[in-house]
Order: structure tokens, then C-alpha cells, then sequence
């Protein structure tokens, strides 16, 4: 059994016919207001009969606001690294941190060649997908001009820049033993595709992924792995992916709205309550109560207000989760008898007391207010004009109401045990359980706002 425990993540894989990219547009909006984090698009180039994948992303990204866009895979033959670095940094700036790059080592050498491209052996195919990924790492880092001389990619002198607005995952579809090798030393992520990958053959792969993770110095778990699938997989064959072969992101081959929203609506969250069940998250209310929003009607409109509201509060709800990781890493360390490492020792070297009890009480009294102060907004404001816009809400937001309740209780749980272990440090374990508890509390009430709120945050009007 093979669980990495990483937060389950779904999308979309999108057709990219030229003649109907329309459908294509109207999918990835339909993603991005039913609560799905990602949308791809394949890339072939000599395909005349596509339009190009990095200009269509471009228009996702800009016809959207919450999900993140990425090529599945970006054709690195045809695509010069330092351009491509370049060129997702850009998009990723102007989308506001809502790029990852996928990446292949190419394949159809005849087309590539065609279009004026190289003619490589599988070797070279991997040599040159190892130089890129170091091409294009070095041009996101800050620095000076970067010199890289390699078989088939190099840079002499070229400066680094612009930055992504976010770290991008370098994520390469990957199948054979040396590209498996490769994912497992440098990739941020493993993207295979089922009917090149099936189900029975994950378990074998992930292992030589983990192997040659573990001789880099990495742990297995550096590496997300994102499965491209068909229509056939129920959701609990998705779960056991997720819980015995590691899988933790899901793409989903869909040509129809009604494909896409039986994946977001029924099949997601589905494998999220599994998986969730299974890991013996701790929840203390049961999500299989909660109400559910109504269905989206036919020819809903949405606005473009209503679209930058719903990444507001995407934003402020991944910066909770940012926040909560680093709550998280205090507490590990402290528990360890660590004092200033890493990003915690970012977070709180302005402080000057020393005992790792008091360093984690003020920072976790900083967090606490913060999520009582977002959730507070949430009640008196935006909740009330949504009721207004669409009455037939006013389950899910009771319900939304009755959660902030108990998060507040949870939050205070955690202070009351940070308390006691300033006196008692032997009672550390108590945070530690308390710090779980908010975890799984607020991880799910946030799945559950954004899955229930963002379709209609787009469509009705909103008064500041």
C-alpha cells in the first residue's frame, strides 16, 4: 500500500480541435465554476488539425479564474526550453499563479521532423529532457546570466526572469524505465496517461519512481503523481489509486459538458470522502449531511465580478492552507526540540522569545485570528447577498454558518492546548492532536465552500 498523502486534486483533459475550440472554452469555464483545480490540453504541433496549446491556454487562463492551466504534455522537441521557460513563467504571472508544465520527451518523430524539429533516439530523447529541465529551472531562478553547456540545450549567458508567480511543478508523462528514473530525480510530478499506464502497472512504475528518488536524496513523497482517465473508472477505483498506488491527482478525458460535470459534481467528491474516510481524518461533523447547491440551469450567465470574487476567496482560502502547513511545521518542530529552521525560521525570526511553546502560542494566535476574521466577512457580507441572489442556497449557507461554529470551537481546542503545554511541555502530543483535527476540519470546510459557492458566486451580482 502506497499512500503519499497528498490533497487530492481533479480536472480536466480537453479536446483541442481548431474547428470547435468554443466547446473547448465553454468546458474549461464550466471547470473552473464547479470547483475542479485543473485544466489540460495535449500538445502536438503537427497536428494541423489543432490549434496550438500554448495560445489556448492562454485564452483559459484569461476566460477563467481558478483553475490552473497546463500543457498534458508540452512536445519538448518542438518547443525550445528556454522560450517555454519563458513563456509559463509569463502566463503565470498574468494568471496570478495558475500555471504547471507538463512535460514530454516527444514522440512521432517523422511529424516532429516534418515540422523542422529534431529526429532523436529514445536515449537522446531522454539526455535532452534532463538538459531542459535545468534550462528551464535556471531561467526561473534568480541570478545572475547562466551558463549551461549540454548535448542538445545550453545557455551562455542569458539571464534568468521573469519569476512565476508561484513555484511550477514540472510534471513529465513518463512510461519507460530511464524517463521513470528521471521523474524520480527531478520532476515535481509523474503524469501518466491510463491507456498507456493501466491501473495493474502503476504499482511497478511508482516503485522505480521511489527508487530513484530515494538515491537523488529525495523523499518519494516530493513527487505528486497526476493520472490522466477515462470515463470508465468509478469513484472508488479512483480511491484505491489514491490510497494504494499514490495517485493524488485525477485528469479527466471528457468532450461534453455533461461528462464534465457528472466528473466535478458526483465522481470528485465522491473519492474525496473515501480517501478521506481512509485516512482516518477526524471530522466532527459528518459531510455526508451537508446540502448540496443547486444544479447550474441551462444558459446561466456569468459575470465577470462574480468570476474575480470566486478567485478572491480561492485566494484567501489558499492562504489558509499555506498558513495551516506552516502551523503545521512549528508544531513538528517544536516537538522535535527545533527552534528556527527552514521556512519556520523565516516566519518567526522577528520574534525574541526562545521557548518553542511560546513561539508556536504566538504565532498560532496570529493564524487563529486570521481564519476567525475571514469567516466573520463570510457571515455578515457575502453570505447574505448569495441568499439574496439565490434562495434556494440558504441550506448550504446555514450549514456553512453552523461549520464556521465549530472551526472557532476547534481553533480554541488548539489554543487551550498550547496553553497547558507552556507549563507542561511533556504535553505536546495533546497540540499535536489538536493541530490534526484542524487540519481535517478546515481542509474539508474549504473543499465543501468552494465546491458548493463558486458556480453560483458566478452568476449572481455582488454589491461591495
Amino acid at each position: 500500500m502506497t499512500d503519499y498523502g497528498h490533497p487530492l486534486e481533479f480536472g480536466v483533459f480537453l479536446p483541442p480541435a481548431a474547428d470547435d475550440f468554443g466547446t473547448t472554452l465553454r468546458l474549461a469555464q464550466a471547470a473552473d465554476v464547479r470547483g475542479l483545480e485543473l485544466v489540460s490540453i495535449q500538445d502536438h504541433p503537427y497536428n494541423a488539425a489543432n490549434l496550438d496549446t500554448w495560445t489556448s491556454l492562454s485564452v483559459i487562463a484569461a476566460s477563467t479564474t481558478n483553475v490552473r492551466v497546463f500543457p498534458n504534455v508540452a512536445n519538448l522537441p518542438l518547443r525550445p526550453p528556454a522560450v517555454l521557460a519563458r513563456a509559463a513563467a509569463s502566463l503565470d504571472i498574468i494568471s496570478g499563479g495558475r500555471v504547471e508544465l507538463g512535460l514530454g520527451a516527444g514522440a512521432f518523430w517523422d511529424a516532429i521532423a516534418a515540422m523542422g524539429g529534431p529526429h532523436r533516439s529514445p536515449a537522446e530523447s531522454v539526455e535532452a529532457l534532463e538538459e531542459a529541465i535545468a534550462v528551464i529551472r535556471a531561467l526561473w531562478t534568480p541570478g545572475r546570466g547562466v551558463r549551461l553547456q549540454g548535448k542538445h540545450y545550453g545557455l551562455d549567458g542569458a539571464r534568468p526572469g521573469p519569476f512565476p508567480k508561484h513555484d511550477i511543478g514540472i510534471w513529465l508523462g513518463a512510461y519507460k524505465k530511464r524517463m521513470l528514473q528521471l521523474t524520480g530525480r527531478l520532476a515535481d510530478g509523474w503524469l501518466p496517461s491510463s491507456p498507456y499506464s493501466p491501473p495493474a502497472e502503476l504499482k511497478a512504475m511508482n516503485a522505480i519512481i521511489d527508487e530513484a528518488a530515494n538515491d537523488a536524496g529525495r523523499s518519494p513523497k516530493a513527487i505528486r503523481r497526476i493520472y490522466n482517465i477515462g470515463s470508465e473508472f468509478t469513484a472508488e477505483q479512483l480511491a484505491e489509486l489514491a490510497l494504494n498506488d499514490g495517485m493524488s491527482g485525477f485528469i479527466a478525458m471528457v468532450n461534453t459538458e455533461e461528462e464534465l460535470l457528472t466528473f466535478a459534481d458526483e465522481t470528485a467528491p465522491a473519492v474525496r470522502e473515501i480517501v478521506q474516510k481512509e485516512r482516518g481524518a477526524k471530522l466532527p461533523w459528518d459531510e455526508s449531511t451537508r446540502p448540496k447547491a443547486p444544479a447550474p440551469e441551462a444558459g446561466a450567465v456569468y459575470t465577470a465580478s462574480g468570476r474575480a470574487l470566486g478567485r478572491q476567496l480561492v485566494g484567501v482560502h489558499n492562504h489558509l492552507r499555506d498558513e495551516l502547513t506552516k502551523v503545521r511545521s512549528i508544531v513538528d518542530q517544536a516537538a522535535e526540540g527545533i527552534i528556527g529552521i527552514g521556512e519556520a525560521r523565516d516566519e518567526i525570526n522577528t520574534m525574541t522569545m526562545r521557548q518553542n511553546n511560546w513561539t508556536m502560542g504566538a504565532y498560532c494566535e496570529s493564524y487563529c485570528r486570521l481564519v476567525t476574521i475571514h469567516h466573520t466577512l463570510e457571515d455578515t457580507s457575502l453570505y447574505p447577498q448569495l441568499r439574496q441572489g439565490d434562495g434556494r442556497l440558504g441550506p448550504v449557507l446555514d450549514r456553512l454558518t453552523e461549520e464556521h461554529q465549530v472551526i472557532h470551537e476547534v481553533l480554541e481546542r488548539l489554543d487551550a492546548a498550547l496553553v497547558a503545554t507552556v507549563a507542561e511541555p511533556h504535553r505536546i502530543a495533546e497540540v499535536k492532536e489538536s493541530v490534526d483535527l484542524l487540519t481535517d476540519t478546515l481542509l474539508s470546510h474549504l473543499s465543501y465552500e468552494e465546491g458548493e459557492l463558486l458556480e453560483p458566486m458566478a452568476r449572481i451580482a455582488y454589491h461591495h
